[in-house]
């Protein structure tokens, strides 16, 4: 019988935060830096475990809950918030690990950070999680974890806009007057000082990520592939906000997405399934299982298991592990969500001859755009504001100049394309792609520059660099 991922996971013991350093110090070998300087960019700066009481109903319950701060070498703090069961403090210091080294490789000038709450949000009501979601927020001002210098959130599994808005608006109700109270976190409604693209920014990123893989000719020969993700098979684990957006993407660029996992099952079919179609089916039913024309699975590990070309793993960590990572046919692996290869399964696929592009690289797009949105706050400024008209206005003048040229006019709808200036979520999109693909090539130019690695120790070769030499550059170690 088949385990899953999750039943292995417990059986070996599995430490998320060693395994983090595992992969570390696999790349830090290549690095110059000495053994002290890697131990301090390695450890875990502050860790802070609470518990609190918050009234539920008519007891009084006590909430557990965490937050990482990986690395000070640059501040602010940055990285989510999530509601699980399954949060411990191992995991949460291997995700704020990763943080840091995520923003060292897109270039987003923050230092690594992870919280969690240990709840099931779905066992509590909207106003329930309202008071355990600021109390939680009231715990980190009081120990000045939190700020636009200090320490900055968003969401993760099991919280979003609302959660964030709520942490945004207890920051600022006890710290009045500060002007960049919005700063605190981000990943907020836009009415709320959010930035527009956020919602779609992960899975958005992820598409980036593997398109700029599959447009590198060589790589794609070597797999066997045709370059391009045009007629390329998907495989996404996760309906959630990172997998169906990736999924949607993907569809979109041509991809055909061939099978679909959620907790309740997963479904394949080797013809295409339409997205939209499947989302709607699982809202009205309440599940995946009953989509016309696909297979069933009852176990959705299962489903990780069938053809395709590209696997993008999108839901929790160790998904994929010493356990069935030899039954895995996709060729590209994309780490949508944090951890979900374990290192015995990247061994195993590395061997098979996959690409497995990292986590750590693969799902930055959402602090890339919190960045912007961060920026956004502290200059009080909406991006495009300054420059839209401008543009607009520059562009019919050029239009009007080559038409007085030519003598010829262009249709309405090519003049509506022409004309338009870039609004908020275009500027967004737009600078999330130049940070996927430039970061992309600074992780290839890694592998390049020491043959035989695989991407992940590249990413990481490029992270500890760059920590590294703002860590000498501090001028910390006398």
């Amino acid at each position: 019988m088949v385990e899953t991922a999750t039943a292995n996971a417990k059986q070996e013991h599995y430490s998320f935060f060693k395994g983090v350093e595992r992969n570390f110090d696999k790349a830090a070998k290549y690095t110059r830096f000495e053994s002290g300087i890697l131990e301090q960019i390695k450890a875990c700066n502050s860790v802070y475990r609470m518990k609190f009481p918050v009234r539920i109903g008519e007891k009084v319950e006590v909430i557990e809950a965490y937050r990482v701060q990986h690395s000070h070498h640059k501040l602010p703090c940055k990285g989510g918030i999530r509601y699980s069961m399954d949060v411990n403090q191992d995991e949460v210091m291997a995700l704020a690990a990763l943080m840091t080294y995520k923003c060292a490789i897109v270039n987003v000038p923050f230092g690594g950070a992870k919280g969690g709450i240990r709840i099931n949000p779905k066992n509590y009501s909207v106003f329930e999680l309202e008071k355990i979601t600021r109390r939680y927020a009231s715990e980190l001002v009081k120990k000045n974890f939190i700020g636009a210098g200090i320490d900055v959130p968003a969401p993760d599994y099991g919280t979003g806009a609302r959660e964030m808005s709520w942490i945004a608006d207890t920051y600022a109700s006890l710290n009045p007057g500060d002007v960049n109270a919005l700063g605190c976190v981000t990943g907020k409604p836009v009415s709320q000082g959010g930035v527009r693209g956020r919602t779609e920014a992960t899975g958005l990123g992820v598409f980036y990520g593997v398109r700029e893989l599959c447009n590198v000719v060589e790589d794609m020969k070597k797999l066997g592939l045709t370059p391009g993700v045009q007629g390329k098979k998907v495989i996404v684990q996760g309906l959630g906000n990172v997998g169906y957006h990736a999924a949607k993407f993907f569809a979109e660029g041509g991809s055909v997405i061939v099978g679909l996992a959620e907790y309740e099952g997963g479904i394949y079919n080797a013809a295409g399934l339409d997205l939209e179609a499947v989302v709607a089916h699982r809202k009205a039913t309440g599940s995946i299982k009953g989509f016309p024309g696909a297979t069933f699975f009852e176990n959705s590990f299962d489903t990780l298991e069938q053809e395709c070309d590209i696997l993008i793993p999108a839901a929790l960590e160790n998904v994929i592990n010493a356990g069935n990572a030899d039954r895995i046919k996709a060729k590209i692996i994309g780490e949508g969500a944090n951890g979900p290869l374990t290192p015995e399964a990247d061994e195993i696929l590395n061997k098979k001859g996959a690409i497995i592009v990292p986590d750590m690289y693969l799902n930055a797009g959402g602090v890339t755009v919190s960045y912007f949105e961060w920026l956004k706050n502290l200059s009080h400024v909406r991006f495009g504001r300054m420059d839209k008209r401008f543009s607009e206005n520059q562009n019919a003048s050029i239009i009007k100049t080559v038409e007085n040229m030519t003598g010829k006019t262009v249709t309405d709808i090519e003049r509506k394309q022409l004309l338009h200036g870039p609004d908020e979520v275009d500027l967004v999109y737009s600078g999330l792609e130049d940070t996927m693909i430039g970061s992309f090539h600074e992780i290839r130019e890694a592998m390049q520059a020491n043959p035989g690695v695989d991407m992940r120790t590249a990413a990481f070769i490029v992270a500890i660099n760059k920590v590294g030499v703002a860590y000498e550059e501090l001028g910390i170690f006398p």
